[in-house]
């Protein structure tokens, strides 16, 4: 039988005209050492650290009250908090557009932590953004928050507002229509745009190679012209420095940047997701080792920025903040059903005012 060789790239097809580079940015190692310089006071570094441990409070009791009934389909953040360092690099002028798994960079941001909780129990005024906060409202559909976030972009270079927008979305969202068509747009119209990418290994029980043959996400910037990198995910200094360099080169009008985050999924996907049945136990622990709240609290014990005192206290308050929040978030006077009729139409329809007019009578009855 005769040996197959390796198919040779005939001289015909012409000679190289481009050659691109994807650099992967790393500053804290997971055993909390650093492996390049860093420009942050004491107080900043706490700063990340504290809503990092609030982060995974908020997620550790949401996923409690989704067990007992209190709280609808939810998708933890377990593994992911240090989309906190984008937040963080952002500016007040600045707007973010979230997907469902970015609930510490919104906490990070400022959004209450109640209202969250709100949302996620079903009621959408949880998702009634505070005036002064420029965020978007949470978007459930896989990658239809990147075009808004994209045409937003276009409207801030049109006005010259000096801001750019920073959109959240998964590895998955990578591989929909809406993720190639907004980055073709952004890289063609240079727009003040910061995709961030969590490329958490996992789209529901789909892994990443099964996904692309790219051997990055990052590199798929690159066909738009848009500058692509990929940053450690579970750092939350390179997170924060990766943000600031693209939010600032953005801001300056120099164009978008894709920022990989390369992270990990610790949980299921959603509270209604048994991710045992898909990826081995073995991954998993791997990651652990990985942990992004873990390697902060190392470095900064190293630094004596930690204590277990501080850590005690540090719990006592996050604990207290967050039973605070869910309070509050149960203790909302209820929705009026008749919102769906107020809040859906500028001008309720004709075919629908029979309707309203049906549930406000049967509202008085109770």
């Amino acid at each position: 039988m005769a040996k197959k060789s390796a198919q040779k790239k005939p001289d015909s097809l012409g000679k190289v005209i481009g050659n691109f580079e994807v650099r992967r940015l790393e500053i804290l190692s997971p055993k909390g050492k650093l492996l390049q310089k860093i420009d942050l006071k004491n107080n900043e570094i706490k700063n990340f650290y504290e809503l990092m441990v609030l982060a995974r409070k908020f997620d550790e009791i949401a996923l409690k009250l989704q067990r007992e009934g209190r709280m609808l389909t939810y998708a933890s953040i377990l593994g992911q908090e240090a989309q906190v360092g984008v937040a963080l690099a952002m500016q007040p002028q600045d707007w973010m557009f979230p997907s469902f798994r970015e609930g510490g960079a919104q906490i990070a941001r400022g959004m209450p932590i109640d209202m969250l909780y709100q949302y996620w129990m079903g009621d959408e005024r949880g998702q009634k953004i505070p005036e002064e906060l420029n965020n978007f409202p949470i978007s459930i559909p896989v990658g239809s928050q990147i075009p808004h976030a994209v045409g937003a972009a276009y409207a801030m270079k049109i006005k010259n507002t000096k801001s750019a927008s920073v959109v959240f979305f998964g590895d998955g969202a990578t591989s929909e229509g809406d993720f190639h068509e907004a980055m073709n747009v952004a890289g063609v119209l240079k727009v003040p745009c910061v995709f961030v990418c969590q490329n958490n290994k996992w789209a529901i029980s789909v892994p990443v190679r099964k996904q692309t043959a790219s051997q990055t996400i990052a590199q798929k910037a690159i066909s738009y012209g848009v500058e692509g990198l990929q940053v450690d995910g579970n750092d939350i200094f390179a997170m924060y420095e990766a943000a600031k360099y693209a939010l600032e080169k953005a801001r300056a009008g120099n164009g978008p940047t894709f920022i990989e985050m390369d992270t990990y999924r610790m949980s299921d996907h959603t509270t209604a997701d048994d991710a045992t049945k898909y990826r081995p136990q073995s991954e998993v622990n791997e990651w652990k080792s990985k942990d992004p709240i873990l390697r902060l609290q190392m470095f900064m014990e190293s630094k004596k920025l930690w204590s277990v005192l501080y850590e005690k206290e540090l719990a006592e308050r996050v604990e207290k903040q967050v039973n605070d929040a869910v309070q509050k978030a149960e203790s909302a006077e209820p929705q009026k059903t008749t919102d769906i009729f107020d809040y859906t139409y500028e001008k309720i329809p004709d075919s629908l005012k029979e309707e309203e007019q049906w549930e406000e009578g049967e509202n008085n009855k109770q």
